[in-house]
């Protein structure tokens, strides 16, 4: 043990067992340690007759007090969702956030969110699909020591870095609705294929009808874009087949709502000749008229709880391992769907 008033911050930190970043963390009074880290810190500085200097103050300022939403995402409602639960966190601990758009279609997009990182001194980010499905963005943050959360339909990563959506359970359910209505013959409107979300909510509504005794025919399935535009799209695809789909699941609201304008352009009335059935219970499921039936996916809780898990104390050595953390979303039944016509 270093005698009194020799003591480094490194000393500090190995006889504590903890971090150099932790003990910095102490010396600011920075509320992201727990309280008994807290003391055991002080107390081994106070029995050493530890003074730090400006430097060691300095650590703690390599941060600062800014959690980042990186997403590349169509749907503007969401996007809204999310930043709205962050907020909710972020209320009154200090920490603002800052949000970063990009395009995972570029070569470099993963550079430009290091940059954003980087020159923003982030605490820590929050990753929603598309790019939280990216693993050599996930490796970029861990490189450059930020923190980040993942929200994703399939777990990807630690569990402290997790959290996970149950997209597929989501689409097993939606099929088991509208089989349990009668409809046999049904339509789907994905999102784009390298959307793991998209794959997820699709592949779970196939096996939903297969587990049924239902094939869904690869030319009753359209790939949309998750806007609007595709929606009408990949309604005016579905119509014009014969037999016509008695229902239509959509892969998220937006679309559903082109659904919507699709079979108004051919005079099928909802749920009368058609049923549809959405996905994220968005603001707009209950300004459409009627009603969208739709996937409850708890947008802004999400948001919130990943802008929690960036504000909790990171794990220290010997800590046991995070548990998983998933939301479970639901079918919200109101006035899109009834059973086909005779």
């Amino acid at each position: 043990m270093p005698a009194p008033g020799k003591a480094t911050i490194n000393d500090i930190a190995r006889l504590a067992a903890v971090s150099k970043k932790t003990v910095s963390r102490v010396i600011n009074n920075s509320p992201l340690v727990r309280p008994d880290t807290r003391e055991k810190i002080q107390s081994l500085m106070k029995q050493l007759g530890y003074a730090p200097d400006p430097q060691a103050r300095g650590l703690a300022f390599r941060r600062s007090f800014l959690i980042g939403l990186v997403y590349d995402n169509p749907t503007a409602q969401y996007i809204v969702n999310m930043q709205y639960g962050a907020l909710d966190a972020l209320r009154d601990s200090g920490y603002e956030l800052v949000v970063h758009p990009c395009d995972s279609h570029r070569e470099d997009y993963i550079d430009g969110i290091r940059r954003f990182a980087l020159q923003q001194k982030l605490h820590g980010v929050i990753l929603i699909p598309r790019v939280s499905e990216d693993d050599q963005l996930a490796a970029a943050l861990r490189e450059i020591d930020v923190r980040y959360v993942r929200i994703a339909s399939i777990p990807l990563d630690e569990p402290a870095n997790m959290l996970h959506t149950q997209d597929r359970l989501a689409g097993v359910e939606a099929a088991n609705y509208l089989q349990s209505l009668g409809h046999r013959q049904l339509g789907l409107i994905t999102g784009p294929r390298r959307y793991r979300s998209s794959i997820e909510r699709g592949g779970g509504f196939r096996h939903g009808l297969a587990q049924r005794g239902i094939e869904l025919a690869e030319d009753y399935v359209f790939e949309g874009g998750y806007t609007f535009e595709s929606g009408v799209a990949g309604a005016e695809y579905l119509l014009a087949k014969s037999p016509r789909p008695t229902a239509i699941f959509a892969c998220n609201d937006e679309m559903a709502a082109g659904v919507y304008k699709a079979a108004m352009r051919r005079g099928l009335s909802i749920p009368a000749d058609l049923s549809v059935v959405g996905y994220d219970d968005s603001p707009l499921a209950t300004q459409l008229w009627p009603a969208l039936s739709t996937i409850h996916s708890p947008i802004r809780d999400l948001g919130r709880q990943a802008a929690q898990m960036l504000l909790a104390p990171e794990p220290e050595d010997g800590d046991a391992p995070a548990e998983p953390v998933s939301v479970t979303p639901h079918l919200v039944v109101r006035d899109s769907s009834q059973r086909p016509p005779a």
